[in-house]
C-alpha cells in the first residue's frame, strides 16, 4: 500500500495543525466545574480529515471510493487529494502521542487515547449516515463518545465507580462542543470546496 507525497504532506500538515491546537487549548484553564473539561477543538481538524475527500463529492461518495479494494482516494473530485479514514485515523494517533509528549503531560494519555478512539470509530460509523451538511452531528457524537472514553479510563485508573457521577455533565457539554467543532470542520471543508 503505497501512499503518495501529496497525501502524505495533507497528512503531515494536518497533524502539526491538530497538535498545535491541541497544546494551545492545553495552556488555557476554562472555568468549568468538572477538572480537565476542554472545547477539543483539535477534533475539528481530525472531522475535517475524514470528511475531506479532496473535492465537492459527498459523503456517500467518500465512503464509496473508500471502499473499493486498493483505492486510496489519492486522487480526489477535481484531480485534489482525497483522505480516507484511516489516514484521519493516522492524523489522531500523532495528535495523541504527540501532544502528550509535547505537553509533558504522559498520564493525560490514557484518557485522550481511549477517548479519542472512541470518539473516533463513533464518527466512523454517524459519516456513513449524514451529509456534509451535517458534519456537526458526527461531532457531537464523537465527542458524547470521546466523553464516555474518558469516564471508563478514569473509573478504571481510579478504582472509583462515582468518578462516572461526572458523565450527565460530560454529555451535555460535549454535545456543545462536538456542535462546534463539527461546524468548524464543515464550515471548512465547504469553504474549500468553493
Amino acid at each position: 500500500m503505497r501512499i503518495s507525497v501529496k497525501k502524505l504532506t495533507l497528512m503531515a500538515v494536518l497533524a502539526a495543525v491538530a497538535l498545535i491546537v491541541f497544546i494551545i487549548e492545553a495552556q488555557i484553564p476554562l472555568p468549568v466545574l468538572v477538572p480537565g473539561m476542554k472545547l477539543g477543538l483539535a477534533n475539528a481538524v481530525t472531522l475535517f480529515a475524514l470528511f475531506y475527500s479532496g473535492g465537492k463529492a459527498n459523503a456517500a461518495e467518500n465512503s464509496k471510493t473508500e471502499s473499493e479494494p486498493g483505492n486510496e482516494a489519492d486522487s480526489g473530485v477535481d484531480g485534489k487529494v482525497g483522505l480516507t479514514a484511516v489516514n484521519a485515523f493516522t492524523i489522531l494517533l500523532c495528535r495523541i502521542i504527540l501532544g502528550a509528549v509535547f505537553t509533558g503531560r504522559l498520564i493525560a494519555f490514557a484518557y485522550s487515547i481511549t477517548g479519542g478512539l472512541l470518539g473516533f470509530f463513533a464518527q466512523v460509523v454517524t459519516k456513513r449516515f449524514i451529509s456534509h451538511k451535517q458534519i456537526w452531528v458526527c461531532g457531537a457524537v464523537g465527542a458524547v463518545f470521546h466523553n464516555i472514553g474518558q469516564i471508563l479510563t478514569a473509573v478504571i485508573i481510579t478504582g472509583t465507580p462515582a468518578v462516572a457521577a461526572y458523565l450527565p455533565v460530560l454529555i451535555i457539554a460535549g454535545v456543545v462542543t462536538g456542535v462546534l467543532t463539527g461546524l468548524v470542520a464543515q464550515f471548512t471543508l465547504e469553504r474549500i470546496s468553493k
